[in-house]
């Protein structure tokens, strides 16, 4: 009696793989959230769609936060993000990645784009932006992303949360309040939020190379668009 040939067994699937594929199905369902929710920030101001920037809307301003300042740019990448968005907390890394690998080509620039259904993104956006007054906006937004399965999703404020958050990356404690309850604090997340809507922006992480937005579907091609770019 003959045996039947045994199943072919699936391919072991590549770990790393594994998770730049969850990145961008991620990516993909998030960016496609629908309208920005702004929480505490437009609780004594009109909805950031009917407030116009001076100029009109613009890509970069003179105060957005660049990450990289090469000495030859190339190219600029913008991302509008929400420091409660889980797509975000997954491409993290590789925006890191990126950086290192084309920081002295590219211009990095991250704005603040926070979602609905997040009840702490403009929370989260106005203690990041309180630790960029004190030029600590990198450790602030890291710290956010690091501890995001802490605090995201809670339907309660997280401020003291993020209180501590300014602590521990050494703060200025007075200052760090002082900017909280700054309405120029909000005013200025309002701004960032207020460009990327009028340039199509409709969730995060929403991605701009030299002005055009990107649709990704793999790493593979983000790596190669900017390699193309930085050339």
């Amino acid at each position: 009696m003959t045996q039947a040939p045994p199943k072919p067994q699936p391919p072991a699937v590549d770990t790393a793989k594994k998770v730049r594929l969850v990145i961008w199905i991620l990516v993909g369902a998030v960016v496609a959230a629908g309208a920005i929710w702004f929480a505490v920030l437009t609780a004594t101001k009109p909805a950031p769609s009917t407030v116009s920037p001076e100029g009109g809307p613009q890509l970069v301003r003179e105060d957005s936060h660049r990450i990289t300042t090469p000495a030859a740019e190339k190219a600029q990448l913008v991302e509008f993000l929400d420091f409660e968005c889980e797509a975000c907390r997954a491409a993290y890394p590789l925006v890191e990645d990126l950086k290192k690998e084309y920081g002295d080509r590219i211009t990095f620039v991250q704005r603040y784009f926070p979602l609905p259904g997040h009840r702490n993104s403009g929370t989260s956006a106005l203690a990041v932006e309180a630790a960029a007054q004190q030029g600590k906006y990198e450790q602030m937004a890291a710290k956010m992303f690091e501890t995001q399965p802490q605090w995201g999703e809670k339907t309660d404020s997280q401020a003291t949360v993020f209180r501590s958050y300014a602590e521990e990356v050494g703060l200025d404690m007075a200052r760090y309040d002082a900017a909280v309850a700054d309405e120029a604090t909000r005013e200025r997340i309002r701004k960032d939020a207020t460009d990327g809507t009028a340039l199509g922006v409709t969730g995060t992480p929403t991605f701009f190379l030299n002005g055009e937005k990107l649709t990704l579907n793999t790493e593979e091609q983000f790596r190669q668009l900017l390699e193309d770019t930085a050339k």
